[in-house]
């Protein structure tokens, strides 16, 4: 059964900029869909196709990451409900000020399952005042 505190300990891997901690913890199989109609939005099928239209096409316009911070976690069973909030800044100086709500879903203790929801329109503008 999953814990509060061991989701808290992967998720700090994205805390401190570290994502390659906390993807040790996420299936390479696994199913991740981000929700929306921006250019991040998709349904991915692996880990590297995960990080390949999402973490790395991030990287190119926030120069520091997207500096994301838990804010909330609920966890139930094999399941955790976890709203971060990302304090980065754009290369354009535009303050990319995302909130998420990841709904995740483990296998033990491996992360094979993620809807993530986030704001959209503020994606969208993102990418449209620095293209990539």
């Amino acid at each position: 059964m999953i814990t509060e505190q061991y989701v808290l300990t992967i998720f700090k891997g994205l805390e401190r900029g570290d994502g390659a901690s906390f993807f040790e913890h996420v299936d390479d199989k696994v199913d991740w869909i981000v929700e929306g109609t921006h250019p991040l939005a998709g349904h991915y099928k692996s880990k590297s196709d995960f990080v390949a239209g999402t973490f790395a096409k991030l990287g190119k316009v926030l120069p520091n990451g997207a500096q994301l911070v838990v804010e909330h976690l609920l966890v139930k069973d094999d399941q955790a409900v976890v709203e971060l909030h990302s304090l980065a800044t754009a290369r354009n100086g535009f303050r990319f000020d995302n909130r998420y709500c990841w709904v995740v879903h483990f296998a033990g203790n491996t992360i094979d399952r993620v809807r993530a929801y986030l704001d959209s329109a503020m994606v969208a503008r993102l990418f449209e005042e620095n293209p990539i």
